[in-house]
């Protein structure tokens, strides 16, 4: 798998918020500065994001910080739709990304969504990140009547 980090920023006069994704390699051979005019005074670094090496349902790639909308049959869920955030964590002993707050089980969350473990999971895509999407947070689960 090949290191990629996003880079997150927002312009400081129009407060146009932009992502920028580079290798391992790129950011090695060149300086942040002459890789983008992104690295300069005049953007804000909100946030430096891992990729976790996964892709979502649709094939998108999932980054540190990104948030996951969890699509379950609505026969076997209460809610069918669930929200969380992919989050670097030391867990177990050793270093992983999981998913918080919606799920609370013995191995690492992110890959056990990945794994197809759950019958009951139809669908599982990034829908935003904190940067952009902040109020995504506030939302743990959608009722069935709020989508109606």
């Amino acid at each position: 798998m090949e290191t990629k980090i996003r880079y997150v920023v927002r312009h400081k006069t129009t407060g146009n918020i932009e992502k920028k994704i580079y290798t391992l390699y790129q950011i090695e051979e060149r300086s942040l500065k002459a890789l983008s005019p992104i690295f300069s005074d005049g953007y804000e670094l909100l946030s430096r994001d891992w990729y976790t090496g996964l892709k979502d349902s649709n094939g998108n790639e999932i980054y540190e910080n990104d948030i996951i909308k969890i699509s379950y049959e609505t026969l076997w869920s209460e809610h069918p739709y669930y929200f969380g955030c992919v989050e670097w964590l030391a867990h177990e002993g050793y270093p992983a990304f999981d998913l918080r707050p919606w799920l609370d089980v013995e191995m690492n969350s992110l890959s056990w969504l990945m794994s197809g473990a759950d019958p009951s999971v139809k669908f599982y895509e990034v829908v935003g990140n904190i940067c952009e999407n902040p109020g995504l947070l506030n939302i743990e689960y959608c009722d069935k009547e709020e989508i109606k």
